[in-house]
């Protein structure tokens, strides 16, 4: 059933009160078709990445543009060098980034990754570590996987990781691949299933890109 504009502009400014690590005082929320937007500004990155993800929790959203600006505090302003250090120290500290592998480079506040790793999970890892660092204002991650399977068995793994999730359907998904990219389509029920298969479908070592082009019906 098709969720009325107002009901889902509402539904989402009471998921960003409801979420602990977002402040929604200077969030703006529009909603037209399915489509969220976010406006406004908050005081720190990792709050910007917080409020799109709690939109995107919300049942009938199938989509969220993300105008948020990060406005940084006096007290939490930090030079390009000083966010350069702190962001490769927490690279560092995680030791399941592979070390000396991931390059970090930042202007005027923003933060971009490159390198490579051998998992999505790596990749992933690499840019929840430095989200949350003062002085952000946004992180880019150019940090690329290097392919370490064929497309059969990438396929076949995909496959089975879709089967063993009991949240996720996999009768309904289709499961392509074309070098290392792989991409999903069909229906799924609500955006936390196509999240889901869109997580196992990264879960395959050698996938360099994903392509998720399931459909919510909910």
């Amino acid at each position: 059933m098709k969720i009325a504009v107002l009901d889902l502009q509402q539904d989402v400014m009471d998921e960003l009160e409801f979420d602990p690590s977002v402040n929604d005082a200077d969030i703006g929320v529009c909603a037209s078709d399915g489509i969220v937007t976010l406006s406004g500004h908050v005081a720190r990155y990792d709050e910007r990445y917080a409020a799109e993800r709690a939109a995107l929790r919300v049942a009938g959203v199938q989509g969220v543009a993300n105008e948020i600006t990060v406005r940084i505090p006096g007290v939490d302003q930090k030079t390009d060098e000083e966010i350069a250090t702190a962001a490769i120290n927490a690279l560092l500290w995680d030791v399941t980034i592979p070390k000396n592998r991931i390059k970090v480079t930042v202007t005027d506040g923003r933060l971009t990754l490159t390198g490579n790793v051998d998992w999505h999970s790596q990749r992933y890892a690499a840019e929840r570590n430095v989200r949350n660092l003062h002085g952000l204002r946004s992180v880019i991650n150019q940090v690329t996987i290097m392919p370490k399977l064929s497309a059969t068995i990438v396929m076949d793994r995909i496959q089975s990781a879709l089967r063993r999730s009991a949240e996720v359907d996999a009768g309904n998904i289709n499961v392509s691949v074309n070098g290392s990219t792989l991409t999903l389509t069909g229906t799924v029920r609500t955006w936390a299933e196509r999240t889901d298969a869109g997580w196992a479908a990264w879960s395959a070592p050698g996938v360099a890109f994903v392509e998720n082009q399931i459909s919510v019906t909910g």
